[in-house]
């Protein structure tokens, strides 16, 4: 039987993007996103869930997405579940699944309000192009 692993989620951030290094030097970001779902209930009341997903990137994508999304930030994601499996500081076995990105798109729209680092955090922003147009070919778009 064939296998086939592949989520796609559009939501906001929930935190800035947490950028680190392996020690070979490849970037990797972890950030959280929250996806929001919306309906009515049996009796007509409008009901809603948030759905909190962790992701990881890696190299060059890492890179672009600790520079330009921030808290708040619209985004769409495309990318694999990963299953992450630790033992806790109380010496219990600890698992949670969580989204590695392999593809992603800046959105229109979502707050912005984290820190105040280049296009991060600016606010009311959503006409701007993200990135911003720079006239490189190197961001990998």
């Amino acid at each position: 039987m064939a296998n086939y692993n592949k989520v796609m989620l559009m939501g906001n951030l929930t935190r800035d993007p947490q950028l680190s290094y392996t020690p070979n030097q490849t970037a990797i970001v972890d950030f959280g996103l929250a996806v929001n779902r919306k309906w009515k209930g049996q009796d007509g009341s409008p009901r809603e869930e948030t759905c909190f997903v962790d992701c990881t990137s890696f190299g060059r994508q890492a890179e672009t997405i600790n520079k330009y999304l921030s808290k708040g930030r619209a985004v769409f994601v495309e990318g694999r579940l990963t299953f992450d499996s630790w033992t806790g500081q109380d010496g219990t076995k600890r698992s949670k699944l969580k989204v590695t990105v392999e593809n992603f798109q800046f959105l229109p729209g979502g707050g912005g309000g984290g820190s105040d680092r280049g296009p991060r955090g600016s606010g009311g922003d959503e006409g701007q192009q993200y990135p911003p147009q720079t006239g490189d070919d190197d961001i990998p778009f």
